[in-house]
C-alpha cells in the first residue's frame, strides 16, 4: 500500500471514531427516555441540601430537585448518594446521568463535566429565633452573635456588622453553634450546611432564615458532551423558575426563595 493510500485510510478510521465518540457523547437523554429510568447522584451528608431522614430515606433541596426533574421528564429516578470526592466520577464513568450535589462550578470542572444553569444558592447567612426581629444588618445593633474565627462567615459578618453589634468569635463550627443553641448568644452567623444540621437538631430553638452574607450558586453537574440532556434539563429549571416551583423547594429547605441565579 502507497504511502498516500495509507494515510487517507488512517484519516479516515480517525475521521469515524472521532464521529462514533460524538454521537456516543450525545446518547444520555435518549438513554433516560428509552430505559425510563434517570440516575442522578445526590448527597446524604449535607443538610438542609441532602440527608437521611427519619425514615432512612434521602430528604433535602437537592433531592427535591432530582425528583422535580425525573418527573417533568416523564421517568423514574434512581437516587445514588455520593461524596464531594466521587460526585465527579460519578458522572465521567458513566455511574450518573446528573450530580445533583451542592456543586459549584469553576474552570477546573468545567474541562472535564458540563453544567446546567444554577438552580440553588449556597449561601452564608445570619439565623436566629423566629421571635428576634431581625430583617437586615442594621438590626445586629445590640445583639450578640456567634461566628467562627477567621472563616469567610467571619469575614462577611465583619464588613456589616453595626459598631454595637458584640461578635463573639470561636474556634471552630461545633462551638459556634453550640454557644447559639446554649443561649449564649442571641444570633449566629454560618453557612445553610451548617444551620440546617443544627435546625433539624434543635428543632425546639425555633431558628430561621434572616438575611444572606454571601452567596455562591449550585449547578447541576452533566457528562461532558451530554448538551442534549444538558438543554433539556436547564428548560426544566427555567421552567420551574419561571413558575415558582423551585422557590417552593427552597424556601422548604433554606427558608428563603433562590433569589437572583446566573443564567449560564
Amino acid at each position: 500500500m502507497n504511502p498516500g493510500k495509507r494515510l487517507t485510510l488512517a484519516a479516515l478510521a480517525a475521521t469515524a471514531l472521532f464521529a462514533a465518540g460524538a454521537a456516543q457523547a450525545q446518547n444520555a437523554l435518549d438513554d433516560v427516555m428509552k430505559a425510563r429510568e434517570i440516575k442522578i447522584a445526590i448527597p446524604t451528608d449535607f443538610p438542609p441540601y441532602g440527608f437521611v431522614g427519619t425514615d432512612l430515606k434521602p430528604q433535602g433541596l437537592d433531592i427535591d430537585v432530582a425528583n422535580y426533574i425525573a418527573a417533568k421528564l416523564g421517568v423514574k429516578v434512581e437516587l445514588l448518594p455520593v461524596t464531594t470526592a466521587n460526585r465527579i466520577p460519578y458522572l465521567q464513568t458513566g455511574k450518573a446521568h446528573l450530580v445533583i450535589s451542592t456543586l459549584g462550578k469553576n474552570p477546573d470542572r468545567e474541562k472535564v463535566i458540563d453544567f446546567t444553569i444554577a438552580y440553588s444558592p449556597f449561601y452564608i447567612a445570619v439565623f436566629a429565633p423566629k421571635t428576634l426581629a431581625v430583617k437586615g444588618p442594621a438590626d445586629l445593633a445590640g445583639k450578640s452573635i456567634s461566628v467562627t474565627r477567621g472563616s469567610v462567615d467571619d469575614m462577611e459578618l465583619t464588613k456589616v456588622a453595626p459598631p454595637t453589634a458584640e461578635l463573639r468569635r470561636f474556634e471552630d463550627n461545633n462551638t459556634t453553634i453550640s454557644a447559639y443553641v446554649a443561649g449564649q448568644v442571641q444570633t449566629v452567623a454560618t453557612s445553610a450546611q451548617v444551620a440546617g444540621a443544627m435546625m433539624a437538631k434543635n428543632p425546639e430553638k425555633g431558628t430561621e432564615f434572616k438575611f444572606v452574607l454571601k452567596d455562591s450558586p449550585n449547578y447541576i453537574g452533566v457528562g461532558k458532551g451530554e448538551d442534549k440532556l444538558r438543554a433539556k434539563v436547564n428548560e426544566i429549571i427555567a421552567e420551574g423558575r419561571k413558575n415558582g416551583d423551585i422557590d417552593k423547594m427552597a424556601v422548604r429547605w433554606l427558608g428563603r426563595p433562590v433569589g437572583d441565579l446566573p443564567t449560564n
